[in-house]
């Protein structure tokens, strides 16, 4: 609700002498079901909800996490435009240690992502990871229940729900590589409507969909889905698009990195960058990592 408020106000301020409404959608998920029904399986059915009310018309638009977005949009839609990046790192959240390195071993540190557990398994195999799921508020209740010393939760989702101060640390992404997209919102519509996606075109950031258009076509290469432990982050450096991509195994015993950069002038070019790594990480074997 607050990415679509935020969106709505902009939006406000570009055509003052529309009327512009929030439609809530309730958020999927039962905090107590398996994990296999969780996270990633939750994040599909809140998108297939939201594109169903722009379908039927009970919705022009909608405002998405971008890295809860799937690599292929469903047939019919559209990505309006991408916002400038929130920032895009992992923060560490504890009331009692002040980074992940004082944790010690046997700790319980919990997670909503399968990206963000198998880099803590490779980095700390002394610690716990604990599965999570819910929103930010359950997720955050498991630190004042004692079931867990720490929490991983993107700094991004802290700051827009107001939950900055709660950030002990900030991983770099040397620490905790982002998932690709993270930190940006994105504006999806149907495809059949070209004046709207005219009139959401000033609400993009051309930076960001560039650098989150290489990350996202490096995941899409991979077939990255909500169960592929899979991370792209992509940032300026002198001109060139830096683009550096993991892909790993659950447990984080099998871990492979890489990392290039361009010249990258339109979308085309980052797209092509995000191939082009991708076909690197599949000549050094990625697919031993990647689901049947």
């Amino acid at each position: 609700m607050w990415q679509a408020e935020q969106v709505r106000s902009r939006l406000g301020a570009l055509y003052p002498h529309t009327a512009i409404s929030v439609l809530g959608v309730p958020a999927p998920g039962d905090p107590a079901a398996p994990r296999s029904q969780s996270a990633g399986g939750d994040r599909a059915v809140m998108i297939r909800d939201l594109e169903a009310a722009i379908a039927d018309g009970r919705a022009d638009l909608a405002v998405h996490s971008l890295k809860n977005l799937p690599p292929e949009i469903a047939p019919g839609f559209t990505i309006a435009g991408i916002t400038a990046r929130e920032d895009p790192r992992d923060a560490f959240v504890s009331r009692r240690y002040a980074s992940l390195a004082q944790l010690p071993a046997g700790a319980v540190i919990g997670t909503s992502s399968l990206r963000r557990e198998a880099q803590l398994r490779e980095r700390f195999p002394a610690l716990e990871v604990k599965p999570l799921r819910g929103d930010l508020d359950a997720r955050l209740r498991v630190l004042d229940t004692g079931r867990c010393a720490a929490l991983i939760i993107a700094a991004s989702s802290l700051k827009r729900a107001g939950y900055a101060s709660l950030i002990t640390s900030l991983l770099e992404p040397d620490e905790s590589l982002p998932a690709p997209g993270q930190g940006a919102l994105a504006i999806e519509c149907r495809s059949d409507r070209p004046e709207l996606v005219a009139a959401l075109a000033p609400l993009s950031d051309r930076a960001t969909t560039l650098a989150t258009t290489a990350e996202r076509a490096f995941s899409r290469m991979l077939g990255g889905t909500g169960s592929t432990p899979i991370a792209a982050y992509a940032e300026w450096e002198e001109g060139a698009l830096w683009l550096r991509g993991l892909l790993a195994s659950a447990d984080g015993n099998n871990v492979l990195r890489g990392e290039m950069d361009a010249e990258v002038a339109d979308a085309e070019d980052a797209a092509r960058l995000g191939q082009d790594l991708a076909d690197d990480f599949l000549a050094r074997g990625a697919s031993r990592l990647l689901p049947p």
